[in-house]
């Protein structure tokens, strides 16, 4: 699949000297876990490479065995026929569960929960919450433990993917749909029409296919960095934990134990930062916002065309005439996000680690472990390389660590913990390149910011009763 954002977007930043994350032999999921959302599909330019990239139909015939062919002219009906949205969901729904049904690489088919293992997750979860309370001052922000299988953390999330993506899916189309000039419309416009009907099913059967996917290699509803679940519930995958832990030489209860920590630890962040889940969610609708498409070049590949040569223009569709920009609003919006998600992730890499350590005999091992599953590539990493282009960057979650558990030491967990109550408290980007500057700097004291406005707008209060 392409390593782009429904087949197109940002350039990659170049790794850095010491990156754990350099991509060894693994640009773009290569040579990895299949990257989610490589959207190759519609023809359209940014995919080039990537199975059926010029051609949708082969990806979907090429090597079809004969007996499937009805349920891929069913398929393809479905395509062309679909009037809704930026993305056909229902069709995503569908894929996804096909694509769970059929296992992951290594063979592992999905199975129901058992009784046992919803046991164990609960109290994992509930143990987790009571560790978390001597290391954190947000309070326990799951009010259930629910254990999910592959097909069940599907059905979960999507409401929160269809959130997620369909900003980005409805600016890609219209970028591509309203570019062309006034003359070429009536040209171009059987051939936009399709475009556009197959646009949410090709959309569809992508995302489908991208959250299947990851289905086989999330532990929990947070792997990402955002919450998927529904508030109030920490989720586990138990199958996908004990394949997780496989290899690991550590017991299965101190794996579940620890990701357990993971999982409650983000779920108190989201439950008690009512800013944040809007703040990450924004920073990707601004990605799509700034999605534009370079008029200058599609003005070069006009004034070349021939009206009389359908076919030419067919070409030059597929060809790169809809390449977007890189714009100054993507840069700032990537920017917001990836410091953002650095900033979760470090919190939570820091005070799961406070409190595993005295513990788990295995905390400093299932630590590094996650950290090289962030640097190879895991769920977080391959959502957001693909899905607007935005590289994590392995070091920035480590400077983001380092920072929260210099706060620690330096202002205690309620100094630490106390600036999400504000966005402007957090660390910057440029706070994470000198963490020991942020964390000397003099405390800003917000509560006199809210006493002086306060009382100033307690005193328009009076001066208006005086008038009156």
């Amino acid at each position: 699949m392409s390593d782009t954002p429904f087949g197109f977007g940002l350039p990659p930043e170049e790794p850095e000297d010491g990156d754990e994350g350099k991509k060894k032999g693994n640009q773009g999921g290569q040579g990895g876990p299949a990257n989610p959302f490589g959207f190759p599909g519609m023809g359209l330019p940014g995919g080039a490479g990537a199975p059926g990239a010029d051609n949708p139909f082969a990806a979907m015939f090429g090597s079809m065995n004969p007996n499937d062919l009805g349920a891929a002219f069913q398929q393809l009906g479905q395509m062309l026929s679909y009037e809704g949205g930026p993305v056909n969901w229902d069709m995503a729904k569908d894929i996804a569960r096909q694509t769970v049904a059929q296992g992951t690489a290594d063979g592992v088919k999905d199975t129901s929960v058992g009784i046992a293992e919803k046991s164990a997750v609960e109290e994992a979860v509930r143990l987790a919450d009571h560790w978390l309370d001597g290391v954190t001052s947000l309070p326990s922000g799951a009010t259930t433990a629910v254990a999910w299988s592959r097909a069940e953390w599907v059905e979960a999330t999507l409401p929160v993917w269809k959130e997620l993506v369909d900003p980005v899916a409805e600016r890609v189309g219209a970028a591509m749909g309203g570019v062309l000039p006034e003359e070429m419309q009536a040209m171009a416009g059987p051939l936009l029409g399709m475009m556009r009907s197959m646009g949410g099913a090709m959309f569809g059967q992508q995302i489908g296919q991208a959250v299947g996917t990851l289905a086989g290699e999330v532990v929990g509803s947070t792997d990402i960095g955002l919450p998927l679940g529904p508030a109030g519930k920490a989720a586990l995958l138990p199958l996908n934990i004990e394949s997780f832990g496989k290899d690991l030489g550590v017991p299965s209860d101190e794996v579940r134990l620890y990701l357990a920590l993971r999982e409650a630890a983000h779920a108190r962040l989201f439950a008690h930062v009512p800013w944040l889940r809007s703040h990450l969610f924004g920073a990707v609708e601004g990605y799509a916002r700034g999605i534009k498409v370079d008029t200058s070049k599609l003005e070069d590949v006009v004034g070349q065309l021939d009206p009389s040569n359908p076919e030419q223009l067919q070409e030059a569709l597929q060809g790169g005439m809809f390449q977007p920009q890189d714009t100054p609003e993507q840069k700032a919006a990537l920017a917001r996000l990836e410091t953002a998600l650095a900033l979760v992730e470090g919190w939570v890499d820091a005070v799961v680690h406070e409190a595993a350590k005295p513990r788990l005999t295995s905390a400093d091992a299932m630590r590094e472990t996650m950290r090289r599953r962030r640097a190879s590539g895991g769920p977080a990493e391959q959502t957001f390389a693909t899905l607007i282009g935005l590289e994590l960057r392995p070091r920035r979650l480590r400077d983001a660590s380092r920072l929260w558990a210099s706060l620690t030491d330096a202002r205690g967990v309620d100094g630490r913990d106390g600036l999400w109550e504000h966005p402007d408290m957090l660390p910057t980007a440029s706070d994470l390149d000198d963490p020991d500057g942020f964390v000397h700097r003099e405390q800003l004291d917000f509560s006199e910011i809210d006493k002086m406005l306060g009382e100033a707008a307690e005193k328009r209060e009076q001066d208006g009763d005086e008038k009156k």
